[in-house]
């Protein structure tokens, strides 16, 4: 009897191997449970049946070919509705592309299918990727699997939605600020957010350019380097990406963290969290003493100014990318009239609330007179973080601090307070503003049932060194003190 809970990615490949499940038997069991299990977690937005059945049949086909088959061959995924499965639908959560089918594949689509890898569907999302709570779709309430009173996180609240309640084996993601790794945190999940530019972003529908990554949501460290080493690498599509080679391998390098520099960030107020919080943080902490770790405590000067500095840089990019919703490619709209009045009634009626914040923020802080005071001064911020991220490197290898300020919070707590929503990205975003990659494990408080996150940031492109840390770390939890099973 194969238990989908039990599933990983390497777990998959191993049954496929042995022949003990085929891959179209294991795809065909994913739709029966998502039909059953998807009713009250709401995680997907729309479901690739037939495809997702015809690509296990070529895995199945390949296996009984004896041909050699790659690591994620036949292994069922998740995607966000941001990225592009061509001739699937793409909403991004969001009424203004309800109807919109996508011409193309993103890179990374491109990439997984070369690895054979399963599509089950795509998931729910706030609605172009901004919020923190999945609250913000235009469609539907995704659950926390773990208290379904409570929000999965966001952006990337379905994907991790889906893999916390067992109806994908793995996700995609997008990460901004915190999609991935604030999401996977409030899930009992692995998040991960590579440096920018490590993974080609070319078919991820565009939020904030300068910061959007795309990264996986998983059950294990193991598994979100297999997914890196899928995804990642040099894309003529997209300018920004990096000839980055990253092999999964790397992560068993190291046996322990003797000689290993870990920095505990000065700025970062722990006292002013929950109890819980602390309280598992600093088990974290004993745990990386105990692997052989040296911990010592580092300054980031402006690491504090990243919230304020990201909250003007992302609307801006966000008002210019979103400008092409005009109502007249994409749209769901049948209105007519002069250019100005078909801008205001569909960008009026299709965007939703948080949308429209961000775009009049953005379209504010671009504006002029304004531009030199906002937009210009929070880019010079970002160079000053960046350069600070840099020093602070030069004497520690990873950085440390908790993934989000609290565990998953109940459904309409911050909805009403958009400052209140914001400030659970206060952990992620730094990674995001200096362009470095992080991940967040889950940690649990002896006492609560609910996860915290627990957060590792690295050096640029120094993913090999992040995940084998993390790996390390993670298996020591397992183990260990807060041995929790689901």
């Amino acid at each position: 009897m194969i238990h989908l809970h039990d599933l990983t990615i390497k777990k998959v490949h191993q049954l496929l191997l042995n022949k003990e499940i085929s891959a179209f038997d294991l795809t065909k069991e994913f739709f029966d449970y998502i039909e059953e299990k998807d009713k009250t977690i709401g995680a997907y937005l729309s479901l690739l049946k037939d495809e997702a059945l015809q690509q296990a049949n070529e895995v199945d086909k390949k296996i009984a070919a004896s041909e050699e088959i790659p690591v994620l061959a036949g292994v069922s995924l998740a995607i966000k509705d941001n990225i592009l499965i061509k001739g699937e639908k793409t909403t991004c959560a969001s009424k203004i592309l309800e109807n919109y089918q996508a011409s193309y594949d993103a890179t990374v689509i491109k990439r997984l299918r070369q690895n054979y890898a399963v599509f089950l569907g795509k998931t729910n999302l706030d609605e172009f990727a901004m919020g923190s709570s999945t609250e913000n779709s235009a469609f539907q309430k995704t659950k926390n699997p773990l208290d379904e009173t409570r929000v999965p996180g966001g952006s990337s609240g379905g994907p991790a939605a889906a893999v916390a309640s067992h109806q994908c084996v793995a996700a995609l993601g997008s990460d901004t600020g915190g999609s991935v790794r604030q999401p996977a945190s409030f899930c009992g999940l692995v998040g991960l957010k590579p440096t920018y530019g490590a993974v080609s972003r070319f078919g991820l529908v565009a939020m904030a350019s300068s910061l959007d990554q795309i990264g996986p949501i998983t059950k294990t460290v193991e598994d979100s380097a297999i997914l890196l080493e899928a995804i990642s690498g040099k894309d003529k599509y997209d300018s920004t990406s990096e000839n980055f080679s990253f092999r999964a391998d790397n992560i068993y390098q190291k046996q322990n963290l003797k000689g290993v520099k870990i920095g505990l960030i000065k700025e970062i107020d722990l006292s002013q969290l929950e109890k819980g919080l602390q309280e598992s943080f600093n088990q974290g902490i004993e745990i990386l003493k105990n692997l052989g770790a040296e911990i010592k405590e580092v300054s980031i000067p402006h690491i504090n100014s990243s919230l304020a500095c990201y909250y003007v840089l992302m609307p801006a990019e966000v008002s210019s990318n979103l400008a092409r919703y005009d109502g007249l490619r994409y749209s769901p709209s049948d209105k007519t009239g002069s250019l100005k009045k078909l801008y205001f009634a569909t960008r009026g009626e299709y965007f939703g609330t948080e949308v429209k914040r961000r775009v009049m923020l953005g379209t504010f802080v671009l504006s002029s007179g304004y531009y030199d005071a906002y937009y210009l001064k929070a880019r010079q911020v970002q160079v000053l973080i960046k350069k600070e991220f840099e020093e602070v490197f030069k004497n520690v290898d990873i950085l440390i601090s908790p993934t989000t300020p609290s565990a998953a919070f109940k459904f309409g707590e911050k909805l009403n307070n958009p400052l209140e929503m914001y400030l659970s990205d206060v952990f992620t975003v730094p990674a995001n503003i200096a362009g470095v990659p992080a991940i967040s494990l889950p940690i649990y408080e002896s006492k609560k049932s609910l996860p915290y996150g627990f957060q590792f940031i690295g050096k640029h492109f120094d993913e090999a060194n992040l995940l084998n840390i993390a790996y390390l770390f993670e298996k020591e939890t397992n183990y260990g003190t807060f041995n929790h099973t689901h």
